[in-house]
């Protein structure tokens, strides 16, 4: 989805090329994923000459949203609190990031 969000259209050759050698997929793993994704209405594609060209159907902030609030339900029911202490002690964190979220709360704060 990332290169079809960065690009805004591509063909199965454009995304198989541009995720690269690294990431072990084959070109057909990654037309059977674009078909798969155009099922479940996350794309659709059109025709060009012989190839189809697959173009996103919902925003990356959707996607996003919608994934974090899955893992916030599912794996921590529900408790923002609890999903941020994990992070915090399951991930290495920096000082510039501890500030950026101290400010993110403070912003939102603000809000309430």
């Amino acid at each position: 989805m990332k290169v079809l969000w960065d690009r805004r259209e591509a063909t199965v050759a454009s995304v198989h090329e541009a995720l690269g050698a690294e990431s072990n997929l084959a070109y057909t793993t990654i037309a059977t994923m674009l078909r798969k994704m155009e099922v479940r209405g996350l794309v659709r594609h059109h025709n060009e000459g012989r190839s189809f060209v697959y173009q996103p159907t919902v925003a990356a902030e959707a996607v996003t949203r919608s994934m974090a609030d899955h893992l916030l339900d599912r794996f921590f029911e529900g408790s923002l609190a609890n999903m941020v202490s994990h992070l915090l002690t399951s991930r290495e964190v920096s000082r510039d990031e501890l500030a950026q979220l101290e400010l993110l709360i403070d912003q939102r704060k603000k809000k309430l």
